[in-house]
């Protein structure tokens, strides 16, 4: 695990450990190094993981590096930013979204 502030960067080999295994909600930003519109979302994701430190488990997933994950949680489109409570899959969304729109989210499933 490699944490940066608040965000945690998940890999195939901690992913039950930091998302399946952690009390509360997660959110998990599936990415790629060559995709234009999850650079967009990523300063979102930083963001989020700051404001929300404390209360909601932020994480990033490179699909290149861990594709086991990737095709477990079925991630054809990325971004893809999966919600997590209490280690169970409970939302997700697709593409670029603004952030009032995942503020939305984490609020809905804290």
């Amino acid at each position: 695990m490699t944490e940066n502030g608040a965000l945690v960067t998940v890999t195939d080999d901690n992913f039950a450990t930091e998302i399946e295994g952690s009390d509360g909600l997660a959110m998990v930003d599936f990415w790629a190094a060559w995709c234009g519109p999850c650079r967009m979302v990523a300063p979102i994701v930083e963001q989020l993981a700051g404001q929300y430190s404390g209360q909601v488990r932020v994480g990033k997933l490179d699909v290149d590096s861990n594709q086991q994950t990737t095709t477990r949680f079925n991630v054809r489109s990325i971004p893809s930013i999966l919600f997590f409570k209490d280690g169970k899959l409970v939302d997700t969304v697709i593409g670029a979204v603004p952030k009032p729109a995942l503020e939305r989210k984490i609020q809905e499933h804290l």
